[in-house]
């Protein structure tokens, strides 16, 4: 697929990284030529110098024969303006941008064929926010990523000395608990002085405590698989209840808005180095949720308010070494849970899951709406996993048995690559581009097994521990008049 990205800042770098390792013919449009330099210099990708809202620029960039432009830059303006002309003077198929207002969202008008011709609005901060309110429902989870309209999730979590699931084999687990609908896919171990290892799952592995385990299940069974990977059955759970964030930018306040949403609930507090952004925070935000002006690497501040009682610290800022400072110094201090936003990948790799316990990257959580438009075949969602390495993909079983290599046929029979994991079928869901749907049945997650066998319409979904076998799924799932 041809691509044009405009905007080499942190989430067009990120973007970028991705589509190229997929073999996509990319070309980047910005106007700092050293940021292009040092991009040409990591990836096999064109750079582009220039302002992407002309058409002389898109013009040399190829948009006359391109199939999908990203409009990533800072400002809201020149996304939306970079689209419209997409669209009107070189017919660009698809088109994304990056917007930060809300005011643009669910607004045909404008975002429509007569208005900026967007295709999809993404918006990083708000894909941050919800993906970090997952994380405090589920606070003993790493990762939570949704599938099938969130009626099946894949978790992972940190394996834990004493825990239900550490030491008995996978085949062990699934005797004790045949009804469940679940299935470790992955386990990522941690070996001194290595990165951690891929160890692929099937019934005689075990799990060992510290490792991060990768489980893919029914929407109802994600907490109990959670607790068997993490405490005691005897351990109560503890409930998040009270949050510190470090921060009141744009993802700050959007996560406190939601977070207030449900009164009562959560105890919030707000650490903001600028008096001014305070007085904002303040005035934007009901009057419960408490607005502290300092430094958020301040031992003091934080001792004087209780640090150590907080459920969750959150590191917000847009400076990564003050958000991995102050996680570090909280966690030392007492905080039972922190996590960190992190641009720069290589930080995110070092730090997450040791003193860390989450580093989150604004464009990692975003990067997945972004694929599922790259994807070929029918793919519904995509995730990208493990700072971008490995991935988790939704995809629908379309046609016959004569149109397709997959309908009709037992799981076994399938000729997928070594090392694919199919974690989970999921049928009954309604099939949008029938024009004439049959009665409707309630969704079922089915775990599959050898024998089972792949119907019409089923969204399955997938484990890829490196995403360069997603061509090869897409291919398997393609539907042709005939495959023979």
């Amino acid at each position: 697929m041809k691509i044009i990205i405009l905007g080499a800042g942190r989430v067009g770098q990120s973007v970028a990284d991705s589509l190229v390792s997929e073999r996509n013919d990319i070309t980047v449009i910005d106007t700092d030529a050293a940021r292009l330099r040092d991009l040409e210099s990591r990836f096999d990708l064109r750079g582009v110098v220039g302002n992407g809202i002309e058409p002389a620029v898109l013009a040399e960039a190829g948009a006359e024969d391109t199939d999908l432009l990203i409009a990533c830059a800072a400002q809201d303006e020149t996304n939306l303006v970079c689209c419209k002309i997409a669209q009107l003077m070189f017919n660009i198929p698809k088109r994304i941008a990056r917007v930060r207002s809300g005011g643009f969202q669910g607004d045909e008008r404008l975002v429509g064929p007569e208005g900026f011709a967007v295709d999809r609005i993404i918006c990083p901060e708000e894909s941050l926010t919800r993906y970090i309110g997952k994380l405090i429902d589920y606070p003993e989870a790493m990762q939570v990523r949704e599938f099938a309209g969130g009626r099946a999730c894949l978790v992972s979590g940190r394996a834990r000395p004493g825990a239900p699931m550490v030491g008995p084999t996978i085949g062990e687990l699934r005797e004790r608990a045949p009804e469940m609908a679940m299935r470790m896919v992955a386990i990522y171990r941690r070996f001194a002085d290595e990165p951690d290892r891929f160890i692929a799952c099937d019934g005689a592995t075990r799990i060992e405590p510290g490792d991060e385990v990768f489980v893919l299940a029914a929407h109802e069974h994600i907490a109990q698989v959670l607790a068997a990977l993490h405490r005691p059955v005897s351990q109560q759970p503890q409930p998040v209840r009270r949050i510190m964030i470090a921060g009141g930018g744009g993802v700050g306040l959007r996560l406190a808005r939601q977070l207030a949403q449900t009164p009562g609930r959560f105890h919030i507090k707000i650490i903001e180095d600028h008096p001014d952004r305070c007085v904002e925070l303040a005035s934007a935000l009901p009057s419960d949720v408490l607005v502290l002006q300092g430094d958020t690497t301040d031992e003091d501040l934080l001792g004087d308010e209780g640090i150590e009682e907080v459920d969750l610290f959150l590191a917000l800022t847009d400076d990564d070494e003050d958000n991995i400072m102050s996680c570090l110094l909280a966690k030392r201090m007492g905080a039972s849970r922190v996590l960190a936003l992190i641009n720069r990948r290589s930080y995110a790799d070092l730090m997450h899951g040791t003193q860390i316990d989450i580093a989150l990257s604004p464009a990692q959580a975003m990067l997945g709406e972004l694929l599922a438009y790259v994807r070929q075949g029918d793919v519904q969602a995509v995730h990208s996993l493990r700072r971008g390495v490995a991935e988790a993909l939704e995809i629908v079983a379309r046609g016959d048995r004569k149109s397709s290599k997959v309908v009709g046929r037992k799981v076994s029979d399938l000729q997928l690559p070594r090392d694919v994991h199919i974690g989970l079928i999921v049928r009954g869901l309604p099939d949008a581009s029938d024009p004439a749907p049959g009665p409707l049945r309630e969704p079922e997650v089915i775990i599959p097994r050898s024998a089972t066998a792949i119907e019409s319409n089923d969204h399955v979904v997938f484990f890829l521990p490196n995403k360069r076998l997603v061509r090869d799924v897409e291919k398997l799932f393609r539907v042709s008049a005939t495959f023979f």
